[in-house]
């Protein structure tokens, strides 16, 4: 009995039986299903595990997105995989309604501090210091690591062989991004004036202004809510 009660449970990834229309109708409910069921990106090896092996998930994904249009989520491409995320536009509604986000707040100075490790990781502490032109404190560091947006990567051969700090696939996923290709080109700061030529400089000030509209650390209307999982619970 148990042996077959399994077998009944067995998810049929081909479905043979089914006419094509309905086949491919399947496998796109259950790719929705599961990228909106899980709270982190779901990578296509995963997804790969609910449909058949003739099933093309960019296609499957291209014709949810398709449907969606319209509604105030969206699947996006993050972190290597794919997520459900309310759209822009509707932090104001979502804050009115559930209160503040649940997402820790990324300052100004630490934001900073995070796009210097983004573009020249692995970097580590004393070198940030040096390039940002202040001193970047342990707390600063400790911050970021606890919102799980770096790592320590590996040890410099430097004296006490420091830490070298990386960002995270938490890092990607927190900002929407697929990968640190999505980061804006260095040669497009430096010639809007935000970084000094050749790395040697930077302002603070327009820098930190710029990063709320990479990061998402603008006025409510541009800041990635809750995703779509957690509006739906």
């Amino acid at each position: 009995m148990a042996r077959a009660r399994k077998k009944d449970q067995e998810l049929d990834l081909d479905l043979e039986d089914l006419p094509a229309p309905a086949r491919w109708r399947e496998w796109m409910g259950r790719v929705e299903a599961v990228i909106f069921a899980s709270s982190e990106p779901v990578l296509r090896e995963k997804l790969a595990r609910v449909v058949g092996k003739s099933c093309n998930l960019d296609l499957i994904v291209d014709d949810i997105r398709e449907e969606l249009r319209g509604r105030p989520y969206e699947i996006i491409s993050v972190a290597g995989g794919w997520s459900f995320r309310t759209k822009l536009g509707f932090g104001v509604a979502i804050r009115t309604a559930l209160g503040a986000s649940q997402k820790s707040e990324v300052t100004p100075a630490n934001a900073l501090v995070l796009m210097a490790i983004a573009y020249f990781q692995p970097i580590t502490r004393m070198d940030l210091s040096q390039f940002l032109g202040r001193e970047v404190t342990r707390d600063a560091i400790a911050a970021l690591r606890g919102d799980g947006l770096i790592a320590a990567g590996p040890r410099t051969p430097a004296l006490g062989a420091p830490y070298a700090y990386v960002t995270t696939d938490g890092f990607l996923s927190h900002f929407g991004f697929e990968s640190l290709r999505d980061l804006p080109d260095m040669e497009k700061l430096e010639d809007a004036g935000l970084l000094g030529r050749g790395g040697d400089s930077m302002d603070g000030d327009i820098l930190a202004a710029e990063l709320k509209g990479v990061l998402g650390l603008g006025d409510d209307e541009d800041v990635r809510e809750e995703d779509a999982a957690s509006v739906g619970s």
